[in-house]
């Protein structure tokens, strides 16, 4: 019986030597290269190298080794197919069965901090092009890019003397999933460009998730091979595996509390909006205040903080029951007591918010923006009215705030608190009544409102002073904003404009 050949290049070598051992007992020859090669034949192996059969040597630093007509054409040949046979006898090209090749590690390396040419390095050449000739004739070449499918390969093999058709289009579809991956985050690096022609993407699954907003519905969770980011490298350091809603809840949660970089800030998260937000002196004084701002809304949430958890601050958390706490950094005594919490997930999550743009599926395309990063520079008040130092300190809490909650979006605060939030109404006058509403259950101070956009007309303003409102920021652009301004004047409260408006849809 004639030998069957398997083509073996991988930077990946985990189980190869089993997995190999296995083929050369199978009747199979094995070919490699460089680094493979020896380390098959420090094994014991029988491998031969690559250059033996193309009659070529590996040159330009390995760069040209197997970009030959002696493999592709051992790989491409269609074996009923009676030209391609009588041309690789003719051309003496043996054909290739197997091909093993997992790539140079460009998507561990993208993100590093060495340079250009050397993350150029990690660009693989070789073998995609192994990849996709064997995946294209996938009729007759098994293709291999992950070391899990060894196992399968090798039952298939034993049981039969071959894989099937259907495991090897599978194997195949592998094949086009990775290089489609892997030249996607190439192309992003040296493109470097927000929108280029064609959208690429390039992300691993990290893991299938239980099911998604529903039990109905399945999902997985996918993380960049190009981009760092908070929701790639958290660490989970107790309670139950993480649901889509949960992950959905953490971004949006570290993303608030990221907002507040020079003080101690906690945000609690409902259903992918903010039910609380406060800064504060000390780990137990700010979660405290935020419990405040919704003591019922909370209850089943996610907690999300700047700063260190301490024992006392863990006490406190355990009284609620929580989804999850995630946090910068625990005091040992603090996961002890919260882990007591069986289900509670504790997360310790340090990377800063990265992300630079949104995407947004919709049905036969999608829409890429520009993340919303930035606050006005060029804050104005437009009343007679000045706010004073620290009802400004108050209006820019509660503009940080209300960039998070869905539109339309009102926040009302005392400065440290959001104290009312009212969010993914379909008028501003109904938001408006809802914050305003649940601030005045819980405080009875000064308190300032902050909008999302503009106000359409002077109603708004008007509830505010009715309500006393003691200070107003909004983006302004309305062709009503003259309207709004007389009412402010008229009631005594100073308005700022930001020109700058906060949609969340």
């Amino acid at each position: 019986m004639s030998k069957k050949r398997a083509l073996i290049s991988v930077s990946d070598k985990s189980g190869l030597i089993e997995f190999a051992r296995f083929l050369e007992e199978n009747n199979y020859e094995l070919v490699s290269t460089g680094g493979t090669f020896k380390h098959l034949k420090d094994a014991g192996l029988s491998p031969i190298q690559i250059d033996e059969v193309t009659d070529f040597p590996e040159m330009l630093d390995g760069r040209v080794k197997t970009l030959h007509p002696k493999v592709h054409g051992g790989l491409l040949a269609v074996r009923d197919n009676e030209e391609h046979m009588s041309t690789v006898q003719q051309h003496k090209i043996g054909l290739i069965d197997v091909v093993i090749v997992n790539l140079y590690p460009f998507f561990e390396n993208a993100n590093s901090d060495i340079s250009l040419d050397e993350k150029v390095e990690f660009i693989d050449i070789g073998g995609p092009s192994m990849l996709r000739s064997g995946a294209k004739n996938f009729n007759s070449v098994t293709v291999i890019t992950d070391v899990e499918d060894y196992a399968k390969i090798q039952q298939e093999i034993a049981e039969t003397g071959n894989t099937t058709l259907a495991t090897r289009k599978k194997l195949a579809g592998k094949v086009f999933n990775l290089t489609s991956a892997y030249d996607a985050a190439i192309s992003r690096m040296m493109l470097d460009e927000p929108y280029p022609t064609y959208l690429s993407a390039s992300y691993k699954k990290f893991s299938d998730l239980r099911y998604g907003e529903n039990p109905h519905q399945t999902a997985a969770y996918y993380v960049s091979t190009t981009e760092n980011g908070a929701m790639k490298d958290f660490e989970i350091l107790g309670g139950k595996e993480l649901s889509f809603n949960n992950l959905r809840d953490m971004d949006l949660c570290w993303k608030v509390v990221n907002e507040f970089k020079n003080e101690m800030a906690c945000c609690a998260v409902k259903h992918s909006t903010p039910c609380g937000v406060a800064v504060g002196n000390s780990a137990l004084e700010t979660y405290r205040k935020t419990f405040e701002c919704d003591p019922v809304s909370i209850f089943g949430g996610i907690i999300g903080m700047n700063f260190n958890v301490d024992v006392a601050t863990a006490e406190e958390l355990n009284k609620t029951f929580l989804e999850i706490v995630m946090a910068p950094s625990f005091d040992d005594d603090a996961i002890e007591i919260l882990r007591k919490k069986k289900n509670l997930r504790i997360i310790k999550i340090t990377n800063p918010v990265s992300d630079a743009q949104t995407w947004v599926k919709v049905d036969g395309g999608i829409l890429v923006q520009d993340n919303d990063t930035q606050f006005s520079d060029n804050i104005e008040t437009v009343t007679v009215f000045k706010p004073s130092e620290e009802q400004q300190k108050a209006l820019l809490f509660a503009q940080r705030v209300v960039k998070y909650v869905k539109s339309n979006a009102i926040v009302v605060s005392n400065g440290v608190q959001a104290l009312g939030i009212g969010g993914g109404q379909v008028n501003r006058i109904w938001a408006t009544q809802h914050a305003i509403e649940r601030a005045k259950e819980k405080f009875q101070g000064d308190l300032v409102l902050a909008s999302d956009a503009f106000f359409p007309f002077r109603d708004v303003v008007d509830f505010c002073a009715k309500e006393g409102i003691k200070a107003i920021i909004q983006p302004g652009g309305s062709m009503r904003d003259e309207e709004s301004i007389e009412a402010a004047n008229e009631h005594g409260i100073p308005m700022m404009f930001t020109g700058m408006r906060h949609f969340l849809h």
